[in-house]
């Protein structure tokens, strides 16, 4: 299978730069695979879509403030993007520029309010980096950190939650579960009013999210890694649902992602805790999943590829092609789509 075969054409303006005003209030395409039709809606109409009984499984990462800009002790401006929590105040970063970034090399943030070494080169380039501070580190990274937003938004982000799901909760991500960015309080408390119940799993989403696909075939390509855990209370909601007969939607592609990961060939979930690596493309045979939201994505994209594995490839591509048409907005501030 080819990467070139998940290529569109999106027009530069159709890029979303900035969050709608009301989260709800985004358009919803709504994709019902069996009749294999198209529906235009708004997001908050998804309540029209789910039945008493359906699990929805969304994702409680929360997005740190991992972008930080400092200098050098001979005054050089650097950059760093905070990936991975290694061990205790032991961090994975992008540091820009890397050649000048030496094992040894000590970086200032903020009159001092932080400060970094750099301990090791890791592969891919990447810095092991320790940080040096007083206090709360994450108050820390509240007060000097910037939202580390995706290389296609250009605009400032005014207000940080925005780039932030209503129920975000465990700090860890460098990017958002944008799926569910279209969530608000008052939506969840409807839903879960109709009888739907709400599952969380954690996936701290890393930065190779963004990460282009380099191969010419779809099956060469190898995924990053993400850390991921699932709750008991959680599995116990998505087994009962599933035994009942009733559905379990993923709130996006890193929910999904970590389903797929922990479900055993019968489609039973357990509590557990790990790294998945998992490469969902056409030929897959889901093992839980009944339906999905989720964003419009990027050509030639693992995550494009994962929806058609879902929806089939065809009919994803005709609607994306449709979406164009009619303007939706694309990528992380974008418009939405429920595959059922």
């Amino acid at each position: 299978m080819k990467v070139s075969d998940f290529n569109y054409d999106l027009p530069q303006e159709l890029i979303a730069q900035t969050p709608i005003k009301n989260r709800d209030e985004s358009r919803l395409m709504v994709l019902e695979r069996n009749k294999k039709t198209i529906e235009h809606k708004i997001f908050k109409d998804i309540a029209d879509y789910l039945n008493p009984g359906d699990v929805l499984v969304r994702n409680n990462t929360k997005v740190i403030p991992a972008r930080l800009y400092g200098k050098k002790e001979t005054g050089a401006n650097v950059e760093f993007l905070l990936l991975k929590n290694i061990e205790k105040d032991i961090w994975e970063c992008i540091v820009r520029p890397g050649n000048k970034l030496h094992i040894g090399t000590t970086v200032i943030f903020k009159d001092g309010m932080l400060k970094a070494k750099i301990l090791d080169t890791m592969e891919g380039g990447t810095r092991k980096v320790e940080f040096i501070y007083d206090g709360i580190f994450n108050e820390i990274l509240d007060k000097i950190g910037l939202m580390p937003l995706p290389p296609y938004i250009h605009e400032e982000l005014k207000q940080k939650n925005r780039y932030q799901t209503v129920y975000a909760k465990y700090d860890g991500s460098a990017a958002a579960p944008t799926a569910g960015l279209h969530f608000t309080k008052e939506l969840f408390k409807k839903l879960e009013e109709k009888g739907v119940i709400i599952a969380n799993v954690t996936l701290h989403v890393g930065i190779g999210t963004f990460r282009p696909v380099k191969e010419e075939t779809v099956e060469n390509h190898q995924m990053h890694s993400e850390h991921y855990y699932i709750k008991k209370e959680d599995a116990d909601k998505i087994n009962n649902a599933k035994e009942n007969g009733k559905r379990v939607i993923a709130v996006g592609t890193t929910s999904c992602r970590v389903l797929e990961t922990v479900a055993d060939e019968n489609g039973k979930v357990n509590a557990v805790e790990g790294d998945t690596k998992i490469f969902i493309y056409p030929g897959y045979k889901f093992k839980i999943l009944d339906g999905l939201i989720t964003n419009f994505h990027l050509p030639e994209s693992t995550l494009l590829m994962l929806v058609s594995a879902l929806a089939g490839k065809e009919y994803i591509m005709n609607a994306y092609k449709q979406a164009v048409k009619e303007k939706y907005r694309f990528f992380s501030f974008g418009d939405a789509m429920l595959i059922i």
